[in-house]
């Protein structure tokens, strides 16, 4: 089946030819089921942008109700600096939820960022006051939100407030550690994170924590799994 350079005859190659086709079309065939399309490796995940006023306006057409939507405009309008649609849209969140933790602090740093800083503190002193008033959980949510937009004085009264009404709280620990060691204050950290972790060993976020600052902490070994049909 050889030319005269060594080479294939023209109907051998169009053999070979057939049979590379044919296997690139079994290859793609396999890469389906049901017409749709399956990745033979996992996909590389895309970045997903910030919803456009656009289409959070639309998801408001289709549910007026939904707070996060209301939040998430306020948030937008808050970082174009556009105050009154801002205020608007996080009383909105508000309205709807009064619980929405994100919509109250994010209402406290508009007032800050458009220069009345005793609207903001009259308004902050409302909602901490309301979360005291629902638990300790919901201050330190509070707390964290504040954390989250650099409002560390409002946060550090949160998370103050929560540990005063549940001394034993891990989470509360938790948190004033965390701001501590934030700030750069490696004692007060110590002292909170360790307690934290005495109250509750099974957290690696704090142990792993307490491990830089050179304090040394075992967490304890997981419980074993029980064995199906034994009795509890």
């Amino acid at each position: 089946m050889t030319g005269k350079r060594g080479g294939l005859e023209p109907a051998a190659r169009k053999l070979v030819l057939c049979v590379l086709f044919g296997s690139a079309l079994f290859v793609l065939w396999s890469c389906q089921e049901g017409g749709r399309q399956i990745s033979p490796v996992a996909p590389i995940p895309t970045a997903t942008s910030d919803p456009t006023e656009a289409q959070l306006l639309a998801e408001l057409q289709k549910k007026w109700e939904n707070p996060q939507v209301h939040y998430e405009l306020a948030r937008l309008y808050h970082k174009a600096q556009n105050w009154l649609k801002a205020e608007d849209y996080y009383n909105n969140a508000i309205g709807f939820d009064p619980a929405n933790r994100a919509a109250q602090a994010g209402l406290v740093k508009l007032y800050l960022d458009r220069g009345d800083p005793t609207k903001a503190e009259q308004f902050a002193n409302s909602y901490i006051h309301q979360a005291a008033s629902a638990s300790a959980r919901e201050t330190l949510r509070l707390g964290w939100e504040f954390r989250q937009l650099n409002l560390d004085d409002y946060a550090l009264r949160c998370f103050r407030q929560a540990l005063d009404a549940d001394p034993n709280s891990f989470e509360a620990n938790k948190q004033i550690g965390f701001y501590y060691r934030d700030k750069g204050d490696t004692a007060k950290a110590k002292q909170y994170l360790l307690r934290s972790f005495e109250l509750n060993p099974r957290q690696p976020d704090v142990a792993g924590a307490l491990g830089k600052m050179g304090v040394v902490v075992e967490l304890p070994p997981e419980p074993a799994a029980p064995i199906p049909g034994k009795p509890k």
